[in-house]
């Protein structure tokens, strides 16, 4: 790993274990602390996805232009000035306009940190770079979240604000990482998929929208996002309160499975699947979800004790978690092998905003999930299978060096590129 990539992934850990002081208690702080009540903090909610889903559009084509490290510093600051001001705001008003500037500035950092993961890295390395991105993630985290818990009273307002300062100071941070970073002169993703002239002309969202590859990938990613990351604190919790009788404070011990489960396996689980056809390990994870869903569904079933539920939902989280750790070092870098030349910023930008679709629309399972929890069981069940299908179908349009860059390399290093342009890589 060179010292670029070092800085982006630390620049990326201090950045989560920031996030991590404050997403757990951003509605006890809005509807409580702050006196508003619940439809403010959801208003709060959902101005911070609009925030995101307003600047994704336009990420894209100015980190293609400008390049990765403009970007990544300008949204950090607009993310640290929407966090202080967010901790320092009391009423609606203020509120709401902190947290569209706080989603704005994470979400446009995403795409931004990964263009620069994938400069810095070539397609062989860029799995395991991702992965480590991911776990670092988790790990920061899980770590901030646990500190902030130790910091924050109910009773005092300034304690809520020095969380949103720590977060404020770390996005700062980051741009001060990102600052010392020099990128190559090129981006590496040219030995993978060099530019395509049948995408020439137009801009850059139609010549996106015409790759038919990734508008399979971005479908199947609104699925699996959908899926997984837009249940978790809103359809999966309504139906462990509602349906299985889950305590809240089984349901942190659940949510921190899911984190262990990632943090414990990702290494573990990337040296099985980094060697294997991308396309059939996100089917392998819709199968290991379908599992999770139908465990999910005997914790509401009513039979057993409390403690056989409890036990049964923390398994679901955890295996939710351990799929996560297989699509980390697979989904981000397939966006990346798939982009032509110059346009890698537009297709993370894409792929962002896809993830903040789905999340924005997770909520919708909450009627199904406390009102018709064996409905919603069924219902997610047959969304899993569909991630399998959706999977092995994307599979039969990509090339050996965009389903499996390790293997179609050395075959490339064997044979040359007119035998891995025959071959097909083995799973």
């Amino acid at each position: 790993m060179g010292a670029a990539m070092r800085r982006i992934q630390a620049g990326n850990a201090l950045t989560a274990f920031g996030i991590g002081f404050t997403v757990p208690f951003l509605y006890i702080y809005v509807a409580q602390v702050r006196g508003l009540g619940s439809m403010a903090a959801t208003s709060a909610f959902v101005a911070f996805a609009l925030g995101a889903l307003v600047a994704l559009p336009f990420t894209g084509r100015v980190i293609d232009r400008r390049g990765p490290v403009p970007v990544v510093m300008g949204a950090a600051v607009a993310a640290s000035a929407g966090a202080l001001a967010l901790g320092l705001s009391s009423g609606i008003v203020p509120i709401l306009l902190s947290a569209l500037a706080l989603g704005a500035g994470q979400a446009v950092m995403q795409p931004a940190l990964a263009t620069m993961i994938v400069w810095c890295s070539t397609p062989s390395t860029r799995t395991r770079a991702f992965a480590l991105q991911f776990f670092m993630q988790n790990l920061g985290l899980g770590i901030g979240g646990l500190l902030g818990g130790q910091i924050v009273d109910e009773s005092r307002p300034g304690s809520f604000t020095l969380l949103f300062g720590i977060e404020a100071v770390m996005f700062l941070v980051l741009a001060g990482v990102v600052a010392t970073v020099r990128l190559p002169h090129a981006p590496a993703i040219k030995d993978a998929m060099p530019r395509d002239p049948a995408q020439s002309g137009g801009s850059g969202w139609k010549r996106l929208l015409r790759h038919k590859a990734m508008v399979q990938l971005c479908v199947l990613g609104f699925v699996v996002f959908f899926a997984c990351y837009g249940q978790f604190e809103s359809g999966l919790a309504a139906f462990g309160t509602e349906a299985a009788g889950i305590s809240p404070s089984t349901l942190g011990f659940a949510l921190a499975a899911n984190t262990g489960a990632i943090v414990l396996a990702q290494f573990v689980v990337l040296r099985l699947v980094e060697k294997r056809r991308r396309s059939r390990v996100i089917a392998l994870v819709g199968l290991i979800w379908t599992a999770a869903w139908l465990i999910a569904g005997f914790s509401g079933l009513g039979h057993g004790s409390t403690m056989m539920a409890a036990a049964a939902f923390i398994t679901t989280y955890a295996l939710f978690g351990i799929g996560e750790a297989m699509l980390s070092p697979t989904l981000a870098p397939l966006v990346a092998d798939l982009a032509p030349e110059g346009s890698v910023g537009q297709y993370n930008s894409a792929f962002a905003l896809v993830k903040q679709m789905a999340l924005a629309l997770g909520p919708l399972g909450v009627p199904l999930g406390a009102g018709a929890p064996m409905l919603y069981i069924a219902v997610f069940v047959l969304v899993s299978l569909g991630i399998a299908a959706l999977a092995l179908r994307l599979g039969r349009g990509l090339t050996p060096m965009q389903d499996n860059p390790v293997l179609a390399s050395r075959v490339v290093a064997q044979g040359g590129p007119a035998v891995a342009a025959k071959e097909r890589v083995p799973a």
